[in-house]
């Protein structure tokens, strides 16, 4: 208290130690200097219950069995595992992708495994930003109670590669696929949803975009795009009983990610569904970023640890994130040399 008036009689501000005043604004800097210290506490507590204890809401909250759920990108991946996901509870399917005979593929087991629930296929590809494709899609959706829509479709670099060399064509690709289908997508499926007042809308990010990432820069664009956009559409639409949730993921053994082998860091896709459909309304390692969600538990602990104590836009960690994809590239372009040898 003492050493408090003595700095601010320095500065020309003369205090009594004994005022009310001067007490009230010690015990507030007393309180502010308690809640700085125990915030990470805190936050880790909430981490560790919103990943290992607290269940997520149930499915049946956004729509009820045989209602319907949209997947993009649904023939491979993430997105096939969440139609088989769906199916198993109960939930009818749109299945969107490019390639037609995965999804009939796809359409054909889930009937066959699960015989009573209904199955529609549109192949489309998102890349060609078509009215024609999208007017269809209006068409197919039109009269359907469809309760859950999964913006799972997304593109990435072939390779990581310096902005000023990456290919027109893969950079247009990637917004496209990435940002504006992810739009159009939404905007046809979520007046349906207000009317109704129930539905939910998972759109999946990356760390990739929560974290600069050097080398794909038009991707980590693309994706921290979608995370401000989920985000203010969760404010929107939470008037009306709709959830729109962003679910951030490090890697998964995917195509996109050219991971084959599963690890503490790398799930499956099928462990990484199950578990974002466990932990819906959880934030994981989101810590304080509405409509957010990081649900798998080994990303959600790195995501909480990046942003707590390193910070997730730190020149640390972007310089970090620079030499491990200048390695990538490295060996990617090593690899196509061999191979270019070989014919």
């Amino acid at each position: 208290m003492e050493s408090l008036s003595k700095l601010l009689d320095s500065v020309g501000v003369h205090m009594d130690a004994r005022s009310p005043f001067t007490q009230a604004i010690v015990s507030f800097l007393l309180l502010a200097g308690v809640y700085s210290v125990s915030k990470p506490f805190l936050s880790y507590v909430r981490l560790l219950l919103s990943l290992f204890v607290l269940p997520g809401e149930s499915l049946s909250k956004f729509g009820p069995k045989g209602s319907w759920a949209l997947v993009t990108g649904a023939s491979d991946g993430i997105g096939k595992e969440f139609a088989l996901a769906l199916a198993a509870k109960g939930y009818n399917l749109i299945l969107v992708s490019r390639t037609e005979s995965k999804l009939h593929s796809l359409a054909s087991d889930i009937s066959t495994k699960y015989n009573k629930i209904a199955t529609e296929t549109l192949a489309m590809d998102f890349a060609l930003n078509n009215d024609i494709d999208y007017g269809r899609l209006k068409k197919l959706i039109e009269g359907l109670d469809i309760s859950i829509l999964v913006n799972n479709v997304g593109l990435s670099h072939s390779i990581p590669v310096p902005f000023v060399e990456t290919p027109h064509k893969e950079m247009t690709d990637i917004i496209m696929i990435n940002c504006l289908a992810t739009l159009r997508v939404t905007q046809l499926i979520a007046p349906g949803m207000i009317s109704r007042k129930r539905g939910l809308i998972l759109t999946m990010a990356s760390l990739g975009g929560a974290f600069p990432t050097p080398l794909l820069a038009t991707y980590s664009g693309s994706k921290a795009f979608l995370q401000q956009w989920s985000t203010a559409l969760g404010s929107e639409l939470a008037p009306y009983g709709v959830r729109a949730q962003i679910i951030q993921s490090h890697l998964v053994t995917t195509a996109m990610s050219k991971i084959r082998r599963a690890s503490l860091l790398a799930p499956t896709p099928r462990d990484f569904v199950k578990a974002t459909l466990g932990k819906i309304g959880r934030s994981g390692g989101a810590q304080g970023i509405a409509f957010t969600s990081t649900p798998y538990w080994s990303h959600g602990l790195m995501h909480w640890f990046l942003v707590t104590f390193v910070g997730d836009r730190s020149r640390f960690l972007v310089d970090r994130n620079k030499v491990m994809h200048e390695d990538i590239r490295k060996r990617a372009l090593r690899k196509a040399e061999r191979e270019a040898k070989k014919q």
